[in-house]
């Protein structure tokens, strides 16, 4: 798997409904900054708690990358997204700025995820 392959695989688990599966795409001192107006969030249950209302309605994430660079076990990503519910309404969108890590089986896992953009300085 390579890291723009991620998000599509976190597609598919909140289609079968398994919230366990999502985290485990998640690195354990992972951080998101959403909205980025917001202080960041971090950790497992700022997962759970982001991706449980689109398991509940069967949503896809559509992400399209526009950009990846990889330098060892880091890489970073770029991404137009968008989730839709089972229905196919619209539930959100943006362009992300992504941090994956790699772990030593050679899997990806996000590590900081800006799904709006990177933060303004203050």
């Amino acid at each position: 798997m390579r890291p723009r392959d991620v998000a599509n695989e976190i597609s598919e688990c909140i289609i079968e409904g398994n919230i366990e599966n999502v985290l485990d795409f998640f690195h354990p001192d992972y951080v998101m900054s959403f909205p980025p107006t917001e202080p960041t969030k971090s950790g497992l249950d700022t997962i759970r708690a982001s991706f449980q209302p689109f398991i509940d309605v069967k949503a896809r994430l559509l992400s399209t990358v526009t950009g990846e660079l990889i330098n060892g076990n880091i890489a970073v990503l770029q991404a137009n997204w968008s989730i839709v519910d089972g229905q196919g309404n619209k539930m959100g969108e943006g362009s992300s700025t992504e941090v994956l890590k790699q772990r030593e089986d050679g899997s990806w896992q996000y590590f900081i995820d800006c799904p709006l953009g990177l933060p303004l300085l203050e």
